[in-house]
């Protein structure tokens, strides 16, 4: 074990005790570092031993599956995971931690993961993560988690949990092989499930310098509550007046999305207990409340702004307007305005297939570029990264005509500049805000740094929601940023 990650584990060891009396739902000291960082407990097995990476003898791979956590006597939970390396004789100390499926077999990275290990020689990590009802034993373990987090109110029975702990266990598998990784820079990125797993292994595992979260949310529960029969009755209302002006052909839709989204609702509630369930285990009405929101606080990195600042972790969020994983993007612009974000306007969460989503951000080429520009930026210093901008507005109420203002600092001068927005944005959480369209105009460059735009706000307009877009080039390489997510009431 190196020097750095004993001292890293010492001081999480010296701050949290082992074992300590848990209030219902806490999230203080959700993991334990020490035992997460021992490599002796993986139980390694080795299913594909270390091989040319197929169709580019430049990589070798390697295919393992380890334990990630002992639940209870008889239940261990164990993923694959696949390793990409360079052939080369010294150990890569930028690591890049991504995602694979949950088949045992060899995984191969594609886009920046892999141009980034083979053209930087960038160590890359795909840990096995899939929805929980798919891992072992398949169609029961999401059960006896559920059974234990009724019993105990212990965050720990919770998918985002699992989640986490995938990823830091996937960092530790990966440093036990000490001829091809060694602890310097790691970076963990995915979206969804996995951005959530990368923002917690980011948050509480200071092995972790850098985080690019995907269509994860910095701020906010994501989708719906995770006690069943909680449902705030208008948003309730709402899905149903969708459903019926789809299937009636009004929203100018393919009434075949309805079956999709019905059945993602379906496939989301199989890891989240009912309000009945949580009576029957004689939760309080405080603790179905507190346990909505509890599930997640661990992933939520503005719960965490002075920790992660004060060990330098650096993180750019990539999310989509339109996606209710994301669902509080305007009380972060409120609240955070100096966030750093790339929103991708109208862009959808990933799936589920079938839904009529345009713009899904997980697979949009410019997300892609997202990662790469970051690792580029913090692992090789290739580039510097862009602020988030700051916005002002005035209003003609006369002419009804809004200008927008983005300024950035001295010597930021992004090379394109789009001012995005959405009237009448429908309320989170609803399937109407999934589909609602946005329109655009580019920014005038007014003055270095200072960049503006004159828009025209209808009559009807009782809300205007709107970002700015900005994409910087240094060294041939993007960068890509957006001003907070803000809204304007004429």
């Amino acid at each position: 074990m190196n020097i750095r990650l004993s001292i890293l584990i010492l001081s999480v060891a010296v701050a949290s005790p082992l074992c300590q009396a848990r209030p219902a739902f806490s999230a203080a000291q959700p993991y334990d570092l020490y035992q997460i960082t021992d490599p002796g407990s993986l139980d390694t097995e080795v299913l594909v031993d270390w091989r040319d990476l197929p169709r580019d003898a430049s990589l070798k791979q390697k295919l393992i599956e380890i334990t990630v956590c002992d639940w209870w006597p008889g239940q261990a939970v164990r993923v694959p995971v696949t390793f990409v390396v360079p052939k080369q004789a010294t150990p890569c100390e930028n690591i890049l931690l991504i995602n694979m499926g949950l088949q045992r077999k060899p995984a191969t990275p594609t886009n920046a993961a892999y141009r980034l290990a083979k053209e930087k020689g960038v160590g890359v990590v795909m840990v096995g993560m899939g929805v929980i009802e798919g891992m072992q034993p398949a169609g029961q373990l999401h059960k006896g988690m559920l059974e234990k987090m009724l019993e105990t109110k212990n965050i720990r029975y919770t998918p985002a949990w699992l989640w986490g702990i995938s990823q830091m266990r996937g960092l530790t598998a990966a440093l036990a092989e000490e001829d091809a990784f060694r602890l310097g820079k790691v970076i963990a990125s995915g979206g969804s499930k996995r951005g959530i797993g990368s923002a917690i292994a980011g948050i509480h595992d200071p092995r972790f310098t850098g985080i690019v979260p995907v269509v994860a949310p910095p701020m906010g529960n994501p989708g719906e509550p995770f006690v069943v029969g909680t449902e705030n009755q208008k948003i309730v209302a709402a899905n149903k007046r969708f459903y019926r002006e789809l299937e009636a052909g009004k929203l100018g839709l393919n009434a075949e999305n309805a079956a999709a989204l019905k059945d993602r609702s379906q496939r989301r509630k199989l890891t989240r207990i009912t309000l009945d369930q949580a009576r029957a285990a004689g939760w309080s009405s405080e603790d179905i409340e507190r346990a909505n929101g509890a599930v997640w606080d661990i992933a939520r990195i503005v719960n965490y702004l002075d920790e992660v600042q004060e060990k330098g972790l650096d993180y750019l969020y990539v999310v989509g307007t339109n996606d209710s994983v994301t669902p509080a993007l305007l009380e972060l612009g409120r609240k955070h305005p100096k966030f750093p974000l790339s929103i991708v306007p109208g862009g959808q969460h990933g799936g589920p297939g079938g839904a009529g989503y345009t713009r899904r951000v997980p697979i949009l080429d410019e997300t892609h570029e997202k990662l790469e520009s970051f690792a580029r930026y913090h692992f090789f210093s290739e580039r510097t990264r862009v602020d988030t901008p700051i916005v002002k507005r005035e209003w003609d109420a006369d002419a009804r005509r809004l200008t927008i203002t983005a300024r950035f600092p001295k010597g930021q001068e992004p090379d394109t500049n789009e001012l995005w927005w959405s009237v009448n944005k429908s309320r989170p959480y609803t399937l109407y805000f999934e589909y609602d369209s946005w329109e655009s105009a580019p920014m005038k460059r007014i003055q270095s740094g200072l960049f503006e735009v004159t828009v025209t706000v209808p009559e009807n307009a009782n809300r205007v929601d709107f970002l700015s877009t900005h994409k910087h080039m240094e060294n041939d390489i993007p960068w890509y940023v957006s001003s907070p997510y803000l809204r304007f009431t004429p």
